[in-house]
């Protein structure tokens, strides 16, 4: 059947459905159409306004858009597109590097892993990558890779990466030197670059950040080459560590990287809100139990309201009772545990709910990090955590009825300028 209330989605992409005759007042005069309406909207002029913020708080520092795991949830090209103004790209893997390519990116791009297999290594070059080397394999694969028999081609810059304590990634800072002069000697590496990442950015008050910053002055001492060492968080709480380029990821997102501030704060606005629709609206008696497992004792006489999302679509399976849920713009929260393509919702504080109306998960009204707080996860869980059944649809202005956005939403390519 079809579903009970009015949506806005591209009619070219519809199936024609035989529409039928309800004798229920709520949903007079609303459309059936087949669709169930759980959708990821993005906001472009978001993502944009959040680049402005990152450059009013490094002022004359490049800029590195950290754009893995599909843009954080929000897909790569969708958000290449409106971050065309950032000084380069950074991906975790060279099958992200090659969509941004084919997209039309002529941007430099940045392989944060460098490379992973030596056969990647000449299309990686044609591609006009760049690589971050954090092994002594890799550094040999660059002084032993056959660069004559690949004539033209050349690395356009090599960042070196040094283990300053996060001890995931990275040269000993003690090899500094040795692992520098190694790489400036291979000539067909135009420039390299030197960087480092921060284990407890997120904590302005942690001693390992202090040590690291120290660690990393004492080992570039004498190199002169661009540095890079701040994520997100060290670029709100470390203006010392802001150096010549910032990696932003997750403010670009309008995610605050810090719980000692407030996305809103630091003048950053979400780039994606997930919503839904509601499927069904009881009267539920006190004493009465909610879901599975019965985990929701209801207090009252109550509302409660079925909605068409649940973990099969990335919201999270731990999220509590109480997790606070927008319907149609009112608080209401979480009631029972999060099946695998619905949840129940709380009603007692929303008035007039009926089937088919709005609602919001997280994002515009809805800090994703209240939401991750309530379900012992972090706010880059919940955005990489979305499914592949939920619909994308771009808008570019804030709050823009669904109808706005249907042009964007199928556009596969984008302009670029030139680097």
């Amino acid at each position: 059947m079809g579903c009970l209330w009015s949506c806005n989605v591209d009619p070219d992409r519809l199936i024609p459905v035989r529409r039928y005759r309800l004798d229920v007042a709520q949903v007079l005069n609303k459309a059936l159409i087949m669709s169930r309406e759980t959708i990821a909207h993005i906001n472009l002029n978001a993502l944009s306004h959040n680049l402005e913020r990152v450059r009013a708080m490094a002022p004359g520092k490049r800029v590195m858009a950290v754009v893995k795991a599909d843009a954080y949830g929000h897909g790569l090209h969708r958000v290449a597109q409106a971050l065309t103004a950032a000084d380069l790209f950074a991906v975790a893997t060279f099958s992200e590097a090659q969509v941004l390519r084919r997209h039309g990116l002529a941007h430099p791009i940045l392989l944060l892993e460098g490379f992973h297999c030596v056969g990647d290594l000449p299309l990686i070059l044609q591609q006009n990558l760049e690589l971050v080397v954090h092994n002594d394999e890799q550094l040999q694969v660059l002084e032993q890779f056959d660069w004559q028999q690949h004539a033209g081609l050349s690395l356009r810059r090599a960042w070196l990466k040094l283990d300053t304590g996060m001890h995931r990634l990275g040269f000993a800072p003690e090899r500094s030197h040795e692992v520098y002069q190694r790489l400036q000697a291979i000539a067909a590496i135009q420039e390299v670059a030197l960087m480092s990442h921060f284990a407890c950015a997120d904590a302005s008050d942690h001693p390992l950040n202090a040590e690291q910053i120290r660690r990393f002055d004492a080992a570039v001492v004498g190199i002169d080459a661009q540095q890079s060492f701040a994520n997100s968080a060290a670029l709100v709480n470390f203006p010392v560590a802001h150096r010549d380029w910032v990696r932003s990821g997750i403010m670009l997102y309008g995610v605050s990287p810090t719980a000692e501030h407030s996305a809103a704060s630091l003048g950053l606005r979400p780039a994606l809100t997930l919503n839904t629709r509601l499927l069904a609206v009881h009267q539920v008696s006190a004493g009465e139990s909610l879901g599975y497992g019965a985990d929701f004792v209801c207090p009252e006489d109550m509302p409660v309201g079925i909605a068409a999302i649940g973990y099969g679509d990335g919201y999270p399976r731990h999220a509590k009772n109480g997790t606070p849920i927008l319907v149609n713009g009112q608080q209401a929260s979480l009631a029972g545990r999060v099946s695998m393509d619905m949840i129940a919702i709380d009603l007692r504080h929303v008035s007039k709910a009926e089937v088919g109306d709005t609602v919001t998960l997280w994002g515009d009204g809805l800090p994703i990090e209240t939401v991750a707080a309530h379900a012992d996860a972090i706010p880059y869980q919940l955005l990489c955590g979305i499914t592949s059944r939920v619909e994308y649809r771009l808008s570019e202005a804030d709050n823009a009825p669904d109808e706005a956005l249907a042009n964007a939403a199928h556009s596969n390519t984008f302009k670029v300028a030139n680097p």
